[in-house]
């Protein structure tokens, strides 16, 4: 299951567990938690995919990993949203993006690759919500860690959680609309080829699919 995986995937895995037990025997906790919580939140695509039976490709797991590691290690433990203003906005947007494609996926899965078991737009419409409804969780997430461990994953609070949103909205739109191009057969920027090596790589789910 893990061999599979890129060798950037296995390596961060590897550092983010000697950190974990190096942290944990320093004592130092909050380093450890955040080591843990990365290494956890990295691994989830690798194991949700052995418990579905769906085949991820390795590039979203290593995509994933790097994602997750920049969130929460080097932007929390190396504080790169203090150093770097655009930090923040990439994350966010770049995480959008790819959860209007997960949350097209699913409903694409629920209609087993019809196309047109229903309105394009709605479709779109559902992976856009998806999109907006994780951004939101996110910020909750941030909310609890920031009482509950005295972090600071909000930095300005209101206005920091604000504009986190609307850089979700954006990033959710352009996830949303490759969904639509996709069903609609236009190549829209990469994106598509996303969707379509995810629907190749597990037909099963796509029985009807034309």
């Amino acid at each position: 299951m893990f061999s599979e995986q890129t060798w950037l995937a296995r390596m961060i895995w590897i550092l983010l567990g000697a950190i974990f037990v190096w942290a944990t025997v320093q004592l130092n906790w909050e380093l450890a938690f955040v080591a843990l919580a990365t290494l956890l939140l990295s691994l989830a695509p690798v194991l949700i995919g052995r418990w579905t039976d769906i085949d991820v490709p390795r590039w979203f797991v290593a995509a994933v990993v790097i994602f997750v590691g920049g969130t929460l290690f080097l932007g929390e433990v190396f504080d790169f949203y203090e150093r770097l203003w655009w930090w923040d906005i990439m994350m966010h947007g770049v995480s959008a993006i790819g959860f209007g494609l997960i949350g097209f996926i699913l409903v694409f899965m629920m209609f087993q690759g019809d196309r047109f078991a229903a309105p394009h737009f709605a479709i779109a419409f559902y992976a856009f919500c998806f999109a907006v409804a994780i951004g939101v969780l996110w910020e909750v997430f941030e909310y609890i860690m920031d009482q509950s461990f005295g972090l600071n994953m909000q930095k300005s609070g209101l206005e920091d959680t604000m504009g986190d949103l609307i850089v979700n909205l954006f990033g959710a739109t352009i996830g949303a609309a490759a969904g639509y191009a996709y069903l609609k057969g236009v190549k829209y920027g990469g994106l598509t080829g996303i969707i379509d090596e995810f629907v190749r790589r597990n037909p099963r789910f796509f029985r009807r699919r034309k």
